[in-house]
């Protein structure tokens, strides 16, 4: 669940060694041109997320796209190249004001196109939009960026519907089934690309990118995943890093399993903020007591394990899919409405709302398809960490998973699972990102955030430097804080556009 913090109407869209060698290689690519070729946009297709092709911007100012040659396996050139999508949109100083430079965007993941999200996501900028170029990309191993891709739409809904906590040898057995089948599709579709999608190769390109944008160091705003693509980038190029933001800040330190413990605390935490913040308002689907409206929750999706609820659709909410759903729904403040509506329809026996929510995680649109969100998600975190657990390692994690969340807990802890087998050897169990005599850079924290708990930002400016990360600590809800806190967005735009930080461990909130 470590995904973008992007608000969920966007998402409806907001972590070498290798056993593979892949295909024979290609002739050499030119990596970087002295200018990009930009061009008017295409409308996102479906491996981004689809959608319409971008509009112009209120002032009049148009999308632009591009791609970008990068080596496909560094150090290698005669391997053969991939190309990086791109998109951006140009500044509009205003009278007596000047250009800064290029900001480059990763709303996180990982898996999440910035070419599909960032014009999604562009009124929320509009006062960078002024003095910035604003820009993302999608990653490689995302999207039109030489996308990972494994089953069929058809065969990925058949394997959302497998019970993700299973009770029983024949959950189990279905459960290990159907990852094999997922494997063995990333492998017959995408085995040339997948040991090359880690997070260092991608922070290689990002500098690739600053050099073909034509600055002298990289401006950024990472969100989520994003923080750790920021963190390593500003590992190898201390000497590039220019302002930079991390906003909803994924923890350095932990392995794979303390990331979907921390995950557990933090979604239980939201939860528990949503219901007492439901059950001061009339009419709230869980009851004035937010103890009993946990407990109905929990008798709700014990009840979907035997007895998936019809939607309008046809389709079926299954236990996976409520969890989703209501997991989704906490990534952001905003959506704690439609959550307690969705929550309402379901005790009421309709599915509808919290299957919407789980799609929009999902990566699945209306008709039917599927984005690669969840097949890059997976790639890119394999091919970072070692980490490579059991059944049996499962099983000793779920008791501290079960108390740290009885909504999620066991979800989580079957999800540390998801490299078993994966056929590429990842790097390390932790990233490093110490990044001495880098600028400063701004790691923004949220105290309520369900999806990169607030621990995880202080570790990473910690890990950065004496000098390097500064800390700003945000009260409130949601994973990250640019555009839904003020004081946070206010001093997040201040050190964007003068270069001042707030004094570290400032509090918003």
């Amino acid at each position: 669940m470590k995904l973008s913090p992007v608000r969920l109407a966007v998402a409806v869209l907001m972590c070498l060694p290798v056993c593979l060698t892949g295909a024979g290689a290609e002739a050499a690519v030119p990596v970087v041109r002295s200018s990009l070729l930009w061009r008017s946009c295409d409308a996102p297709t479906p491996i981004q997320g689809s959608g319409d092709r971008p509009d112009t911007l209120r002032d009049g100012t148009p999308w632009e796209c591009a791609k970008l040659w990068v080596p496909l396996r560094y150090g290698d050139p005669e391997y053969g190249a991939i190309q990086l999508a791109l998109i951006r949109v140009q500044a509009r100083p205003k009278a007596g004001q000047a250009r800064i430079g290029s900001l480059v965007f990763n709303f996180g993941g990982p898996g999440g196109s910035g070419v599909a999200t960032l014009p999604l996501a562009v009124n929320t900028f509009l006062s960078l939009h002024e003095r910035y170029d604003l820009v993302s990309f999608d990653p490689r191993g995302v999207g039109e960026s030489a996308g990972v891709s494994c089953l069929s739409d058809k065969a990925y809904d058949e394997l959302l519907t497998l019970d993700a906590t299973p009770d029983d040898d024949t959950e189990r057995r279905a459960l290990s089934a159907g990852t094999r089948t997922f494997i063995a599709a990333c492998e017959d579709n995408s085995a040339r690309v997948l040991p090359y999608v880690g997070t260092e190769n991608a922070a290689r390109d990002m500098d690739l990118l600053r050099q073909a944008l034509g600055e002298r160091t990289l401006y950024y705003y990472g969100a989520s995943y994003g923080t750790e693509l920021g963190g390593v980038y500003a590992h190898l190029f201390p000497e590039n890093v220019g302002r930079m933001v991390f906003d909803a800040v994924v923890d350095p330190e932990s392995d794979t399993v303390g990331h979907s413990l921390g995950q557990a605390k933090g979604f239980q935490l939201a939860l528990g903020n949503f219901l007492k913040d439901c059950a001061r308002r009339s009419g709230c689907a869980t009851g004035r007591d937010p103890a009993q409206g946990a407990a109905r929750i929990a008798s709700l999706l014990k009840r979907l394990d035997d007895r998936p609820l019809r939607t309008s659709s046809g389709r079926l909410l299954t236990q996976s899919h409520a969890t989703f759903g209501i997991a989704s729904a906490l990534y952001s403040k905003e959506s704690w409405t439609y959550l307690d509506r969705g929550l309402g329809t379901a005790f009421d026996g309709n599915g509808d709302i919290l299957l919407l929510f789980a799609d929009a995680l999902n990566g699945r649109d209306q008709r039917g398809r599927y984005n690669n969100l969840q097949p890059a998600n997976t790639a890119i975190n394999c091919a970072d960490t070692s980490d490579r657990y059991t059944e049996a390692d499962v099983r000793r994690e779920l008791p501290a998973f079960r108390k740290a969340s009885p909504v999620f807990g066991e979800f989580l802890a079957w999800s540390i699972l998801q490299c078993t087998d994966w056929p590429v050897t990842g790097r390390t169990k932790s990233v490093d990102v110490s990044a001495a005599g880098a600028s400063p850079i701004l790691i923004v924290g949220n105290t309520g955030d369900p999806a990169t708990p607030y621990e995880g930002a202080h570790r990473m400016a910690t890990r950065l430097g004496s000098g390097v990360g500064v800390e700003l600590i945000v009260k409130g809800e949601g994973h990250g804080a640019y555009g839904s806190d003020t004081c946070a967005t206010q001093k997040i735009d201040t050190y964007l556009l003068t270069g001042k930080t707030p004094p570290n461990r400032t509090v918003c909130g």
